[in-house]
């Protein structure tokens, strides 16, 4: 799914990311974790096809950057970002179609079959949001918002669904409530599509979903740890990560982190 290959980004002379690699496998479901400023988005929006690498090699669903249009591989992810722009009032059915093109708005005199907007309701229904089709999204809550998106981010064409599926802090905004309802949605649809792969960027352990498999450990810009979860998230190795002591337990799959107290002189 994802190949990169010791990529570095560098901006204005701030090395945004320096040398880092990542290996994606079909089924498999990774978290980008790191402080404010690690550089999680910076990375994501390189698997995202949204930029290019100043060194090394970036290869998403077999295309390389630098070789291929953007637009078009972009066509066939899903991103989802819960700052997505909205100029207009569309209803939660309307947005979810515009994933066929990717776009923010629905594209005019372009028009949608009958098999599409089938697929747009089963997967509202699937993520919980089968009963607010209609809704406006003013209307909806961050949560409802969140679902929304990554329903949305499901509908990319030709493909009946995508491969890759990349959320950007999916539950920024959320309260527990809410958080919780995103997260069980993540594990539902893991579990009833288990072949696309996930990269979920979050700064905090406790947004992650009982089926993440692996994690990626930045800080500064750079690797500190790789690999499958329960090897990476560690009390040592978040520590580490995030320049303070922690403390990491896992209960029902899923992780949470407590500061450990730093003895006084």
């Amino acid at each position: 799914m994802i190949r990169a290959d010791a990529v570095s980004l560098v901006r204005d002379g701030d090395v945004l990311l320096d040398s880092v690699s990542l290996t994606v496998r079909s089924g498999e479901h990774w978290a980008l974790l790191g402080a404010n400023g690690a550089g999680k988005s910076t990375l994501l929006g390189l698997l995202g096809a949204v930029n290019h690498p100043t060194r090394g090699s970036v290869e998403v669903l077999g295309r390389t950057l630098g070789r291929v249009d953007l637009r078009e591989l972009r066509s066939l992810l899903g991103h989802v970002n819960p700052r997505h722009p909205l100029r207009s009032p569309l209803s939660v059915h309307e947005v979810v179609l515009t994933g066929l093109t990717n776009s923010v708005e629905p594209v005019p005199r372009r028009s949608v079959n009958e098999e599409q907007r089938d697929r747009a309701e089963r997967l509202l229904k699937m993520l919980g949001m089968g009963g607010k089709s209609g809704s406006r999204r003013p209307a909806l809550s961050q949560g409802e918002r969140g679902r929304t998106l990554i329903a949305r981010a499901l509908m990319p064409q030709p493909q009946p669904q995508p491969r890759l599926l990349l959320l950007d802090e999916p539950a920024t905004g959320l309260d527990l409530a809410a958080r919780e309802q995103l997260l069980d949605s993540l594990d539902v649809l893991r579990d009833e599509h288990p072949e696309p792969a996930t990269v979920l960027v979050t700064h905090h352990l406790e947004e992650l979903p009982a089926s993440t498999t692996h994690a990626l450990l930045l800080r500064g810009g750079r690797c500190v740890a790789s690999g499958p979860a329960d090897e990476v998230l560690t009390t040592d190795r978040v520590s580490d990560c995030f320049g303070h002591p922690v403390r990491i337990s896992r209960t029902d799959g899923r992780w949470a982190a407590r500061a450990q107290r730093v003895g006084r002189r």
